[in-house]
Protein backbone atom coordinates (compact mmCIF):
# COMPACT_ATOMS: atom_id res chain seq x y z
CA UNK A 1 0.00 0.00 0.00
CA UNK A 2 1.19 3.26 -0.72
CA UNK A 3 1.47 5.77 2.30
CA UNK A 4 -0.21 8.61 -0.23
CA UNK A 5 -2.92 6.86 -1.21
CA UNK A 6 -6.51 8.00 0.55
CA UNK A 7 -8.00 5.14 2.61
CA UNK A 8 -11.33 4.14 0.98
CA UNK A 9 -13.58 1.27 2.35
CA UNK A 10 -17.48 -0.21 1.27
CA UNK A 11 -17.86 -2.10 4.60
CA UNK A 12 -17.99 -1.05 7.88
CA UNK A 13 -16.66 -4.20 9.30
CA UNK A 14 -13.56 -4.16 6.69
CA UNK A 15 -13.04 -0.50 8.44
CA UNK A 16 -12.91 -1.70 11.94
CA UNK A 17 -10.71 -4.65 11.02
CA UNK A 18 -7.89 -2.25 8.60
CA UNK A 19 -7.92 0.31 11.95
CA UNK A 20 -7.75 -2.78 14.87
CA UNK A 21 -4.92 -3.78 13.01
CA UNK A 22 -3.30 -0.25 12.36
CA UNK A 23 -3.47 0.93 15.49
CA UNK A 24 -2.01 -2.54 17.02
CA UNK A 25 0.93 -2.53 14.32
CA UNK A 26 0.43 -6.36 14.13
CA UNK A 27 -2.09 -8.56 15.54
CA UNK A 28 -3.20 -12.62 15.81
CA UNK A 29 -6.28 -13.48 13.68
CA UNK A 30 -7.66 -14.67 17.24
CA UNK A 31 -7.08 -11.37 18.93
CA UNK A 32 -8.47 -9.30 16.20
CA UNK A 33 -11.78 -11.96 16.35
CA UNK A 34 -12.26 -11.42 19.40
CA UNK A 35 -11.27 -7.34 19.74
CA UNK A 36 -13.86 -6.98 17.28
CA UNK A 37 -16.78 -9.60 17.92
CA UNK A 38 -16.53 -11.43 14.61
CA UNK A 39 -16.55 -15.11 14.10
CA UNK A 40 -13.99 -16.65 12.14
CA UNK A 41 -15.77 -16.85 8.45
CA UNK A 42 -16.36 -13.11 8.70
CA UNK A 43 -13.21 -11.96 9.69
CA UNK A 44 -11.33 -14.63 7.00
CA UNK A 45 -13.57 -13.03 4.48
CA UNK A 46 -12.81 -8.87 5.26
CA UNK A 47 -9.23 -9.76 6.25
CA UNK A 48 -9.38 -11.63 2.29
CA UNK A 49 -10.39 -8.76 0.77
CA UNK A 50 -8.05 -6.04 2.41
CA UNK A 51 -5.22 -8.28 1.65
CA UNK A 52 -6.56 -8.25 -2.12
CA UNK A 53 -6.53 -4.68 -2.00
CA UNK A 54 -3.38 -4.09 -0.44
CA UNK A 55 -4.18 -3.03 2.74
CA UNK A 56 -2.84 -5.97 5.12
CA UNK A 57 -0.69 -8.40 5.31
CA UNK A 58 -1.79 -11.97 6.34
CA UNK A 59 0.73 -14.68 7.18
CA UNK A 60 1.07 -17.35 9.99
CA UNK A 61 -1.94 -16.43 11.32
CA UNK A 62 -0.79 -12.69 11.65
CA UNK A 63 -2.16 -9.46 10.13
CA UNK A 64 -0.04 -6.99 9.16
CA UNK A 65 -0.54 -3.20 7.31
CA UNK A 66 0.71 -3.47 4.08
CA UNK A 67 2.66 -0.81 2.69
CA UNK A 68 5.39 -0.55 0.02
CA UNK A 69 8.42 -2.11 1.56
CA UNK A 70 10.99 -1.42 -0.83
CA UNK A 71 13.99 -3.89 -1.30
CA UNK A 72 17.46 -3.09 1.15
CA UNK A 73 20.49 -1.91 0.04
CA UNK A 74 23.58 -3.03 0.70
CA UNK A 75 26.58 -1.05 1.25
CA UNK A 76 30.06 -0.75 2.37
CA UNK A 77 31.62 2.90 3.88
CA UNK A 78 34.72 3.07 5.55
CA UNK A 79 35.09 -0.92 6.46
CA UNK A 80 31.50 -0.97 7.99
CA UNK A 81 28.54 -2.78 6.15
CA UNK A 82 25.66 -1.98 6.54
CA UNK A 83 22.25 -2.10 4.86
CA UNK A 84 19.30 0.73 4.68
CA UNK A 85 15.92 -0.18 3.86
CA UNK A 86 12.16 0.33 5.60
CA UNK A 87 11.98 -0.60 8.70
CA UNK A 88 8.97 -2.79 9.77
CA UNK A 89 7.23 -3.90 12.91
CA UNK A 90 9.93 -5.88 14.75
CA UNK A 91 12.25 -2.75 14.14
CA UNK A 92 10.16 -0.93 17.02
CA UNK A 93 12.99 -1.60 19.97
CA UNK A 94 15.91 -1.16 17.91
CA UNK A 95 14.44 1.91 16.25
CA UNK A 96 13.40 3.35 19.73
CA UNK A 97 16.64 2.86 21.20
CA UNK A 98 18.79 4.46 18.02
CA UNK A 99 16.42 7.76 18.46
CA UNK A 100 16.76 7.79 22.24
CA UNK A 101 20.55 7.62 22.48
CA UNK A 102 20.35 10.46 19.78
CA UNK A 103 18.04 12.63 21.14
CA UNK A 104 20.12 11.71 24.48
CA UNK A 105 22.35 14.73 23.62
CA UNK A 106 20.04 16.56 23.91
CA UNK A 107 20.27 18.60 20.76
CA UNK A 108 17.56 17.21 18.50
CA UNK A 109 14.28 17.63 20.19
CA UNK A 110 12.34 16.73 17.06
CA UNK A 111 14.18 13.43 17.42
CA UNK A 112 13.18 12.92 21.19
CA UNK A 113 9.26 13.45 20.02
CA UNK A 114 9.86 11.16 17.73
CA UNK A 115 10.67 8.44 19.99
CA UNK A 116 8.21 9.20 22.52
CA UNK A 117 5.26 8.85 19.61
CA UNK A 118 6.44 5.44 18.65
CA UNK A 119 7.52 4.41 21.74
CA UNK A 120 3.95 5.37 22.99
CA UNK A 121 2.21 4.12 20.08
CA UNK A 122 3.86 0.63 19.68
CA UNK A 123 3.70 0.95 16.21
CA UNK A 124 6.48 1.90 13.54
CA UNK A 125 4.29 2.21 10.53
CA UNK A 126 0.84 4.61 10.71
CA UNK A 127 -1.45 5.32 8.29
CA UNK A 128 -5.02 6.28 8.78
CA UNK A 129 -7.51 9.21 8.53
CA UNK A 130 -5.05 11.68 10.83
CA UNK A 131 -1.77 10.67 10.45
CA UNK A 132 0.52 8.58 7.79
CA UNK A 133 4.70 8.02 8.93
CA UNK A 134 7.38 5.99 7.70
CA UNK A 135 10.89 5.02 8.28
CA UNK A 136 14.03 4.10 6.67
CA UNK A 137 16.84 2.49 8.86
CA UNK A 138 20.53 2.19 8.36
CA UNK A 139 21.71 -1.78 10.15
CA UNK A 140 24.88 -3.04 10.95
CA UNK A 141 24.22 -6.54 12.00
CA UNK A 142 20.36 -6.16 12.08
CA UNK A 143 20.84 -3.81 14.41
CA UNK A 144 19.40 -0.38 13.91
CA UNK A 145 22.05 2.37 13.98
CA UNK A 146 20.45 5.46 12.25
CA UNK A 147 16.89 6.26 10.95
CA UNK A 148 15.18 8.63 8.61
CA UNK A 149 11.69 9.42 9.48
CA UNK A 150 8.96 11.05 7.34
CA UNK A 151 5.86 12.38 8.93
CA UNK A 152 3.22 13.06 6.32
CA UNK A 153 0.27 15.96 6.83
CA UNK A 154 -3.17 14.63 6.53
CA UNK A 155 -4.85 18.64 5.68
CA UNK A 156 -5.17 18.49 1.74
CA UNK A 157 -3.50 22.29 2.03
CA UNK A 158 -0.50 20.50 3.55
CA UNK A 159 0.04 17.54 1.46
CA UNK A 160 2.79 18.33 -0.77
CA UNK A 161 4.95 18.08 2.08
CA UNK A 162 6.28 16.00 5.17
CA UNK A 163 8.61 16.52 8.03
CA UNK A 164 11.44 14.93 7.67
CA UNK A 165 13.91 14.04 10.89
CA UNK A 166 17.54 11.80 10.91
CA UNK A 167 19.70 10.53 12.77
CA UNK A 168 22.92 8.20 13.20
CA UNK A 169 24.34 6.68 16.54
CA UNK A 170 27.63 8.29 17.25
CA UNK A 171 29.68 5.81 16.90
CA UNK A 172 28.90 5.81 12.86
CA UNK A 173 29.02 9.08 12.24
CA UNK A 174 31.66 10.04 9.56
CA UNK A 175 31.26 7.58 7.14
CA UNK A 176 28.51 8.88 4.67
CA UNK A 177 26.20 6.73 6.67
CA UNK A 178 24.02 9.49 7.09
CA UNK A 179 24.19 10.78 3.83
CA UNK A 180 22.75 7.50 2.59
CA UNK A 181 19.77 7.95 4.79
CA UNK A 182 19.15 10.97 4.33
CA UNK A 183 19.36 10.79 0.40
CA UNK A 184 16.90 7.68 0.42
CA UNK A 185 14.30 9.47 2.61
CA UNK A 186 14.49 12.12 0.24
CA UNK A 187 14.11 10.28 -3.16
CA UNK A 188 11.11 8.34 -1.42
CA UNK A 189 9.15 11.56 -0.49
CA UNK A 190 10.53 13.20 -4.07
CA UNK A 191 8.71 9.39 -6.06
CA UNK A 192 5.64 9.88 -4.03
CA UNK A 193 5.09 13.51 -5.50
CA UNK A 194 6.04 15.41 -2.42
CA UNK A 195 7.54 19.05 -3.30
CA UNK A 196 8.94 20.49 -0.38
CA UNK A 197 10.93 18.70 3.19
CA UNK A 198 11.24 20.16 6.45
CA UNK A 199 13.37 19.58 9.64
CA UNK A 200 13.60 21.59 12.88
CA UNK A 201 16.58 21.45 15.27
CA UNK A 202 18.03 23.79 17.26
CA UNK A 203 21.08 26.54 16.75
CA UNK A 204 22.96 24.67 19.25
CA UNK A 205 23.11 21.64 17.37
CA UNK A 206 25.69 23.29 14.61
CA UNK A 207 25.98 19.45 13.22
CA UNK A 208 22.91 19.08 12.07
CA UNK A 209 22.65 22.13 10.47
CA UNK A 210 26.03 21.80 8.83
CA UNK A 211 25.22 18.42 7.70
CA UNK A 212 21.82 19.26 6.01
CA UNK A 213 23.07 22.86 4.61
CA UNK A 214 25.79 20.69 2.59
CA UNK A 215 22.87 18.34 1.17
CA UNK A 216 20.90 21.75 -0.28
CA UNK A 217 18.81 22.41 2.79
CA UNK A 218 18.25 25.91 3.47
CA UNK A 219 17.54 27.94 6.26
CA UNK A 220 13.58 29.63 6.09
CA UNK A 221 13.25 30.80 9.42
CA UNK A 222 14.29 31.07 13.21
CA UNK A 223 12.74 31.16 15.99
CA UNK A 224 13.88 33.07 18.78
CA UNK A 225 14.43 31.38 22.54
CA UNK A 226 12.31 28.77 21.02
CA UNK A 227 13.78 25.81 22.73
CA UNK A 228 14.85 26.26 26.49
CA UNK A 229 17.72 23.27 27.06
CA UNK A 230 18.87 23.12 30.35
CA UNK A 231 17.91 26.39 31.74
CA UNK A 232 18.93 28.22 28.63
CA UNK A 233 17.01 29.38 25.98
CA UNK A 234 18.16 28.13 22.68
CA UNK A 235 16.98 29.47 18.75
CA UNK A 236 15.06 27.07 16.12
CA UNK A 237 16.06 26.51 12.80
CA UNK A 238 13.87 26.11 10.53
CA UNK A 239 15.30 24.06 7.45
CA UNK A 240 13.26 22.82 4.06
CA UNK A 241 14.28 21.39 0.81
CA UNK A 242 12.54 21.59 -1.99
CA UNK A 243 12.19 18.08 -4.19
CA UNK A 244 10.23 20.01 -7.15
Amino acid sequence: MDLTERLSFTHDDRRDLYEYVEEHGTVHEREARRALNMDRTALGHHATLLVRDGYITWEDDRLSVAYDEADAVDHTANGVDYSVRMATQRDLSGLVDAIRAVAGEGTYIEAETVADVIEHDQVVLRHNELQSRLFFVAAVDDEVVGWVHLDFPEAEKLSHTAELTVGLLPDYRGKGIGATLLARGESWAADHGFEKLYNSVPATNEEAVGFLEAHDWETEAVREGHYKIDGTYVDEVMLAKRLA
